[in-house]
């Protein structure tokens, strides 16, 4: 059923028609998680990642009282100016934020939410939100751990923000049932580091092998999602020590100016930038990239499965 607070753009709409590959891309990156002009300018080059293997970018927020699922170069460049002024959109906040006629970037949360309304079934990301460094006092856990185990979307990220507890992070996403799959890697990466202390669920090495799982698993009707988690490429990842010794600080910062809640993320990876001295700014933006190509990737195995189902495997 058509919702009427939807609107997809044309091309978007015609790729979904035509059963060709869809990959969508959030907006809290535009808005939130880099400065002006270089989150356009990243974002462009987002889409031009997807295009380029195939598939058809669908960049998602919510403007003019509308959940849009793929944007113009203007309104992309419009929500980048508009920055930290935009509304943090999460599941709980897109009533509020339509009923206003705000403008809204989407999180990892609201993105899968508008995917799954507009059947694009492949999203991709930075990294996901989660549990926060100390949450056994402060409960600070991600929606988008929720939205992970209740909408059907697949989500490529380079694993969980660098600035979370990873190891409970991971143990909420086994609690409630979302694979953590490991792209070509054993270990899930950490964000701005190839690897970690934990190991993934499960490891696939090509796009068809994870388009074979999403068939498999619309099959069982389990629901829920599944998370790839895709290492930062070799010559981009930083070394742990430095990127701890920065979140650390950050950390001790944000506590310190009781930083709490949706200011969160953005706060702590801001300061981690000028921590690094722009390093991780760097190391985020071809983190993105890398994760779109891989995106876009599986939608285009998972679009050839749908047309010839024993292309998937099996």
């Amino acid at each position: 059923m058509k919702n009427k607070h939807l609107e997809i753009s044309a091309p978007v709409n015609e790729a979904l028609r035509e059963g060709r590959a869809v990959v969508a891309l959030e907006s809290t990156i535009i808005t939130h998680g880099m400065p002006y002009p270089r989150n356009v300018e990243t974002a462009l080059a987002v889409q031009a990642a997807i295009t380029e293997r195939g598939a058809v970018p669908a960049t998602t927020a919510v403007l003019g009282g509308k959940m849009r699922v793929g944007l113009s170069d203007d309104e992309i460049d419009a929500l980048g100016q508009a920055g930290d002024t935009a509304v943090k959109v999460s599941r709980r906040d897109l009533a509020f934020t339509i009923a206003h006629g705000s403008v809204g970037g989407t999180t990892v949360a609201a993105t899968m939410m508008l995917a799954a309304m507009a059947g694009v079934r492949v999203f991709a990301t930075g990294g996901i939100g989660g549990v926060h460094r100390g949450a056994s006092t402060t409960f600070d856990v991600s929606a988008d751990l929720q939205e992970l185990a209740r909408t059907e979307v697949v989500v490529v990220c380079a694993g969980p923000k660098s600035i979370l507890d990873l190891g409970l992070t991971l143990e909420y996403l086994e609690t409630h049932g979302v694979p953590v799959i490991g792209f070509g890697t054993e270990m899930v990466p950490a964000f701005y580091s190839r690897e970690s202390d934990f190991h993934a669920d499960y490891r696939i090495d090509d796009a068809a092998g994870v388009a074979a799982v999403m068939a498999v698993r619309r099959d069982l009707g389990v629901g829920g999602g599944m998370l790839v988690t895709n290492p930062i490429p070799v010559e981009y990842g930083m070394e742990r020590s430095v990127i701890d010794a920065a979140i650390n600080t950050a950390v001790a910062e944000a506590s310190a100016q009781n930083i709490i809640g949706k200011g969160t993320s953005p706060f702590l990876l801001g300061r981690i930038v000028e921590l690094t001295g722009g390093t991780s700014l760097d190391a985020n933006i071809q983190l993105v990239l890398n994760n779109a190509r891989v995106a876009a990737d599986i939608a285009m195995a998972d679009s050839k499965s749908r047309v010839n189902p024993s292309s998937s495997g099996g």
